[in-house]
Formats: structure tokens, sequence, C-alpha cells
């Protein structure tokens, strides 16, 4: 199908903020609001977003990549991902300007933009929906037990590890006193990571669960099978009976790309997201 980009200026408390619109010739109803996740710029890492607004307007569903204050051409001071409720108002407030026919959105994203979805969309009556891709739940100690039992366990059984040590080329000693802090950080009983800490007082993991709790709409979450940040999530949620429950609810649809890395960054994987997106909107 048919589509066209729109550049798109707009403002979020003084600051003024960019994006791009990919709005197809008939354009559907409901359309995806994609959000960056970490410091970088809208295009997203490996070009993922310019592919996925682009893949999904071919479909008919009008999609809108932005930068929110503080990252790529956006003005204003950087920001953390659990501060950008206003940010994500504005670029939806602007969304609905430049697709007219538009009458819903669901939000799309991967790594803290996930998150940030999850903190936001309880709030907006507009959204239907979330596509959650590796969601960020880091906590100093899930992430040690993450990589003791995913990376390290691996390890042991990888023949070039063993092959390193039989020629003297890696540093033992090093290596236990890694895997030393670790099994600390393991045992700190769930303190927010440091940089979260001072700014929040319950860990993220509740937080994102309440958000979770109060979203009344579906989600779509799609999982790398070689993504730490992913298995500290599962390792999180496989936890937690309350996060059970939500993620065996009839409105939550799962998907896993077993080799997939953080970003998705082989063309297959970026272009099986594209389809499963573009499918699941489909199918409500």
């Amino acid at each position: 199908m048919d589509y066209q980009e729109h550049a798109l200026s707009f403002t979020c408390q003084g600051d003024a903020l960019f994006g791009i619109a990919s709005v197809p010739a008939q354009a559907r109803a409901r359309g995806v609001l994609i959000v960056v996740g970490g410091p970088q710029y809208r295009a997203g890492s490996h070009r993922q977003f310019v592919q996925l607004a682009r893949g999904l307007a071919a479909q008919g569903i009008p999609a809108m990549r932005f930068d929110y204050r503080g990252m790529g051409d956006s003005d204003g001071a950087m920001r953390d991902f659990q501060d950008v409720d206003a940010d994500l108002r504005a670029a939806v407030d602007q969304f609905f300007a430049a697709v007219p026919g538009l009458r819903e959105v669901v939000i799309w994203g991967l790594c803290d933009a996930a998150s940030a979805a999850l903190f936001y969309a309880p709030g907006d009556a507009r959204v239907c929906g979330l596509v959650l891709l590796n969601p960020w739940a880091r906590t100093s100690d899930g992430i040690a037990r993450t990589t003791l039992k995913h990376y390290y366990r691996a390890r042991l059984f990888d023949p070039e590890l063993w092959k390193k040590i039989a020629r003297g080329k890696f540093n033992i000693g090093a290596a236990i006193r890694s895997f030393a802090r670790l099994i600390g950080a393991a045992r700190s009983g769930g303190a927010p990571a440091p940089d979260a800490a001072a700014a929040r007082a319950r860990p993220l993991p509740e937080r994102m669960l309440a958000g979770m709790q109060d979203f009344q709409g579906k989600v779509l979450l799609i999982i790398s099978g070689a993504d730490l940040t992913a298995q500290e999530f599962l390792d999180m949620a496989a936890a937690s009976p309350a996060w059970q429950k939500l993620l065996a609810a009839p409105g939550v649809r799962r998907h896993t790309i077993a080799e997939a890395d953080h970003t998705f960054s082989r063309k297959a994987w970026k272009d099986q997201v594209v389809t499963w997106t573009g499918d699941w909107l489909g199918s409500w």
C-alpha cells in the first residue's frame, strides 16, 4: 500500500520535539506510536524503527516515531525513561493531529521504552494496546542472578573458553573476582540499581507490575532468546505469581525469537517483528 512520510515538529512543556509519521493512503483507525529506548536517535538501533514504521504503513497501519526531550533531534535536557509521560502525551496528541482518521493508538517500545509505555498507558484512554519488546526490569540483584544463570552457565560449556584457559590466555583471577561480585549482588535482596534508587521509592519491577495491572488494553510481548535484559524480565516474572497471572491473561500474546539479540539486529528478525506486530494489530 502507498504511504507518505511527514516530518513533524511539536512542543512539550516549552521544548521542541521532532518526529516522522508514516501515513498510508488509506490509513486504519488504529496507529502505532514507536517510542525510542535508551539514548539514541529516533531511527533506532540498526534502523529498526524506520523499517518498522514503513513496514506497518505498507500494511495500512499509520505509524509515528519521535525523539522525546533530550534525545536525538529534540530539544530539552536528557531525561530518565521514567520521566517521559509528558513527552508521550505530546506525541500522542501530535499523532492524532497528523492522522485525522486516527481513533486509537498502540505504543511500541523496546527495552526501557517498553517500561515507559507501561507507566504511561493506564493514564491515557486513547492507548488501546502495547507492544513490549525485552522490557527493562533492571535491579542490581536481578541482573546478577540472570548473568550467573544464563551467561556463566553457558560459558562453562563453551569449548572456546577451555581452549583459552589451556593456552593461558584467560585471566582466571579476574573471572573469579567478577563471579564473586555477582554472587554478592545476587544476594543483596532486591535493591534497585543505583541510578534508579535515588529517584524512585519502589523497585522498578513493582512499578512495572502496577502499570500492567492498571492497563485495560491488549498486550503483545516479544522476547529475544539471546538477550540478558529479556531473561532478567522473564526470571523476574517467573518468580512472581502476580506477573504470571498477568502474562497468562487472554489479552496478552507472546512470541519469542530464540536466537535474536537485544535489538533484533538481523533483517530476518526485524522482519519477523514487523509481521507479528501487523498480524496482532489486525487480529482484534
